[in-house]
């Protein structure tokens, strides 16, 4: 699906380790749009509002234990300690990793695997900055296409440039405890799993736009 080799050993091994059912790699189209409002609205997961006042505006709802933004769980995991910065919580990258990826192992079953390319800014600006978020989430993938520039515009900036911001998220169960945003910056990478609300499941927000754009940025 890619001509980056980057990108497609990295799909290729996350979905060994994830185990989902299907891969779907997300071109953007309007017809992908409506399959998956069509696919949301058939399990309850979408609402549909009066399409008369509201036309293509429905109602999606968080759980209950899935709410808001969860700082204690969020961390800059950075070789250096003092990398991270005064009011971020740190953990190291070997740790992360280790501790997330055994979340991960095996969540996807029953699942479609996401490959969301997307472009922060305008697809031809030179400062725009592209990255790829790997979910399991309709409903990522639905605002990551109202949110950034996504789809196959965006797979060929990253093949024309060669990099990407790696960004794997999963609702997993759903379970507080079982719930961590992990951000590897000298990897220009990101991992998040266990909650499908707002900036902690759609990494092109503050994960990949405030925390690493700022370590690029610096």
């Amino acid at each position: 699906m890619t001509t980056n080799t980057s990108l497609r050993d990295w799909v290729e091994q996350t979905a060994k380790l994830t185990r989902p059912d299907r891969i779907h790699w997300c071109n953007g189209s309007d017809i992908e749009r409506d399959e998956l409002v069509q696919q949301m609205l058939g399990t309850g997961d979408l609402i549909e509002l009066n399409q008369a006042t509201f036309p293509k505006c429905y109602l999606h709802r968080s759980n209950p234990s899935d709410v808001a933004r969860v700082e204690h769980l969020t961390f800059i995991c950075t070789p250096e300690k003092e990398d991270a910065g005064p009011n971020n919580n740190w953990m190291d990258p070997a740790a992360a990793h280790a501790r997330i990826d055994a979340l991960f192992a095996g969540c996807m079953q029953g699942r479609t695997m996401y490959v969301v390319p997307y472009c922060m800014g305008p697809i031809n600006s030179p400062h725009a900055r592209c990255g790829v978020e790997i979910t399991d989430s309709p409903y990522v993938v639905l605002n990551m296409r109202i949110m950034t520039r996504m789809g196959t515009p965006a797979l060929q900036r990253i093949e024309q440039d060669g990099t990407f911001v790696k960004g794997l998220h999963s609702i997993g169960d759903l379970d507080p405890d079982k719930r961590f945003i992990m951000h590897f910056p000298e990897e220009l990478s990101i991992k998040s799993i266990g909650s499908g609300y707002g900036g902690n499941a759609l990494l092109g927000k503050k994960c990949h736009a405030l925390r690493i754009a700022s370590f690029q940025a610096r």
